[in-house]
């Protein structure tokens, strides 16, 4: 089985000028942990997780800011200074055996699918990954 029979291709991303409040808001709304992050062309760029996100907040609730100044320091967050830029990728046509096995050993929620010239084209994540097992069905014991 080949990551492009499995990966979600209609993927929340952001273009890299966009301010974090709107990664927050994405996946809040679409309930996703990971928002891919794009230049003009759809290149990724990098990506923003959840923990991203929270570790911001933690930051800013240690210094007793109430929440709507929290939400207003989001607001002025230039995404690229909160996005990992070093993003571990896979391409369409390679295994999901070798997808999980990067997942695994470089301990990542998910892997964003590009083509050769580093556009965009899917997300794999671990509720795909499931999504695999569950239909797999598995023989129930006598």
């Amino acid at each position: 089985m080949r990551v492009r029979e499995v990966m979600t291709q209609d993927v929340y991303s952001l273009r890299f000028d966009k301010k974090a409040i709107i990664a927050k808001e994405i996946m809040n709304w679409a309930h996703v942990r990971h928002v891919p992050i794009v230049d003009g062309s759809n290149r990724l760029v990098g990506i923003v997780t959840h923990r991203d996100l929270l570790n911001i907040s933690v930051s800013r609730l240690t210094t007793s800011v109430a929440k709507a100044e929290g939400q207003q320091h989001l607001s002025m967050i230039p995404i690229d200074q909160v996005m990992g830029s070093d993003v571990e990728t896979i391409g369409p046509d390679e295994s999901i055996q070798e997808a999980a096995r990067v997942m695994r050993s470089k301990k990542v929620g998910c892997l964003p699918v590009v083509d050769a010239e580093r556009k965009l084209i899917g997300i794999l994540s671990e509720f795909d990954l499931l999504g695999i097992v569950e239909r797999m069905g598995c023989a129930q014991p006598s």
